[in-house]
């Protein structure tokens, strides 16, 4: 075999290994979610009751969001909290998300920062919408909100089992305290 036919073979090899990992990443479909949304009925105010670890609330409680739908379909996020070292102190930040396929309005897309975006996917959501299971395909996000600051244990862990159901270890969480003003 010359030279230009090895040079050949590994790219032949190296391309159908490379397919291999994205048909593989791809068929990962990632958690369930619901199959329909009433955007309007998911606007207002969610309290944070629990999540994994992350960055961005690393040093908060008291955490909350806020949705509202805009003329155009997208929705304004406000996310607010209270330092934990300083709960007179509060931090905020707004972003905007949207549904990239209106076939799957449970798929939701958040952006804080362009051009970086997140997935926010609903996985559980309770028929009165008073409390909801958040996470994202990659199962590194989860969060449980109620549109109250206190959820019952029942509740809670029922939430915990659907998230352990759809893969997430939820052995680090982080139940998010409610007791500012």
């Amino acid at each position: 075999m010359n030279i230009f036919n090895k040079r050949k073979m590994k790219r032949i090899v190296f391309s159908f290994i490379a397919m291999s990992f994205m048909l593989a990443a791809s068929s990962q479909k990632g958690p369930s979610v619901v199959s329909t949304v009433d955007l309007k009925r998911y606007m207002g105010k969610w309290y944070e009751i629990a999540r994994l670890p992350n960055f961005f609330e690393k040093k908060l409680k008291c955490i909350s969001a806020t949705y509202t739908l805009r003329d155009n379909g997208k929705i304004t996020v406000l996310n607010e909290g209270n330092l934990i070292t300083d709960p007179a102190k509060t931090s905020s930040s707004e972003g905007v998300a949207w549904a990239p396929d209106k076939k799957s309005p449970a798929k939701l897309k958040v952006q804080f920062f362009w051009p970086f975006s997140g997935d926010y996917w609903i996985m559980y959501l309770d028929d009165e919408y008073r409390y909801v299971l958040v996470g994202d395909p990659d199962n590194k996000y989860l969060w449980i909100l109620s549109r109250e600051r206190t959820m019952d244990e029942n509740t809670y862990s029922m939430l915990l089992q659907k998230a352990i159901d759809n893969g997430y270890d939820v052995k680090p969480i982080i139940r998010v305290e409610h007791n500012c003003n």
